[in-house]
């Protein structure tokens, strides 16, 4: 009975697509690891903190292109709807991200005084360049999705990982510094286009329409806000270091999450992206909608909690052998921030569930209030240093498993 359980469990669609997912990942870790050790080998951290720095502007500027919002709304459209939805999400995806490209340029030099970095000016500005790629293979890639082709996703993400970290290898050891990250990302970022448009017949329109355009943002701004306040959550704490600690610190503390939670996080995003289309199918019959949900979540749980114990108590062997002695600092923060990434796997799911059924609001609130006791337990945790702040973190994400447990249970009644 057991056997055959489990077989069920691991042969199910949902198990079948956090494979490939996974696969994309294993290959994203690998090459990854190797790039963590370069920069770790090469860069102060100091050079850490200037990178932590770009990649936050990266992330809270990607949240602005609506590439969640309008995706989801293409997966959840109606067949009859369906052409018409991404006709328009299109075009709305064109305008947004012009728009990004200028307000990152404008953001570029306030960002960069805030620091007191002004290095950072030109990377900040040259790296917008990448949205413009963005229209070009988001309807495909939220169409392959809906079709639940994850294989496709990972195989994108997959060899992007792989040009991504070759390119930062070669150009850090060659000397370019923070430089080598900008230019990774956007020459990486054309895969997406290549592979979508090899895999999805989906052509853009040649006529110019916004038609039911209310709907897509309706949507569209409710994933904003959560993702808005979900990437000021997961940037908040880099920003809060930066600011009232130092770039140093901000880079010891920045590794310790590479390091750390970056292998778990990445397995979690995985197993999330798989999940929200496999909901969307039996989102109107909530028998069907209960069993995917917790039996998903259970195959998270049983794939996630064993790594995140093993990478956490190994953590003082491995950081000094791999990464060098001058690490042995973000040892602490690194074993705390990978305990988080447990409760973390709970809440992503809950969201995943309720976006599915369209409880967005919901969402969206509870994400309002998380956030501003996140930010206040975070500014007063600051005071007694990084170490206090990871502590902080974990606290934060284990009471997101209150609201995970009523939701659910509130969302899943007969």
């Amino acid at each position: 009975m057991i056997f055959l359980k489990l077989k069920h469990r691991f042969t199910s669609q949902f198990t079948r697509n956090i494979g490939w997912l996974g696969i994309a990942e294993l290959v994203n870790r690998i090459f990854r690891l190797s790039t963590t050790v370069t920069l770790a080998r090469l860069f102060a951290p100091h050079d850490y903190g200037l990178v932590a720095i770009i990649y936050t502007v990266h992330g809270f500027a990607d949240v602005f292109s609506l590439r969640a919002g309008i995706g989801a709304k293409i997966i959840q459209a109606e067949e009859r709807q369906l052409e018409l939805v991404c006709q328009t999400a299109y075009w709305l995806n064109w305008l947004l991200c012009i728009a990004l490209v200028i307000i990152q340029c404008i953001l570029a030099y306030p960002i960069a005084l805030f620091y007191e970095e002004r290095e950072l000016i030109f990377p900040i500005c040259v790296l917008s360049l990448m949205y413009l790629m963005f229209p070009v293979f988001m309807v495909q890639s939220a169409l392959v999705q809906r079709e639940n082709r994850l294989k496709i996703i990972a195989l994108c993400a997959a060899t992007q990982s792989i040009i991504s970290n070759l390119i930062i290898i070669c150009l850090a050891l060659l000397g370019f510094g923070v430089w080598a990250i900008v230019w990774a990302m956007i020459l990486s970022t054309p895969v997406w286009i290549f592979i979508t448009y090899r895999n999805h017949s989906w052509r853009p329109p040649k006529a110019f329409t916004l038609q039911q355009w209310q709907d897509i943002t309706s949507f569209g701004s409710s994933m904003l806000g959560i993702e808005l306040l979900d990437k000021i959550r997961l940037n908040l704490d880099y920003l809060i270091v930066g600011r009232f600690l130092s770039v140093e610190a901000l880079g010891v503390y920045f590794f310790a999450f590479s390091a750390g939670l970056g292998i778990s996080q990445n397995i979690i995003n995985a197993m999330i992206s798989a999940l929200f289309p496999y909901l969307c199918e039996v989102r109107e019959n909530v028998k069907q909608l209960r069993e995917r949900y917790f039996s998903s979540l259970k195959t998270t749980v049983i794939i996630i909690a064993p790594l995140v114990l093993l990478q956490s108590s190994l953590a003082p062997l491995y950081v000094p052998i791999v990464f060098g002695s001058k690490w042995n600092s973000a040892i602490p923060i690194l074993i705390i921030i990978c305990l988080s990434a447990i409760p973390l796997a709970f809440t992503l799911a809950t969201y995943q569930l309720l976006n599915a059924i369209g409880k967005i609001k919901l969402t969206l609130q509870w994400n309002v209030i998380y956030t501003i006791i996140f930010a206040s337990a975070l500014l007063l945790a600051v005071r007694w240093g990084v170490v206090s702040v990871a502590i902080t973190v974990l606290i934060c994400q284990m009471l997101t498993l209150l609201f995970s447990y009523l939701a659910v249970q509130t969302s899943l009644k007969h």
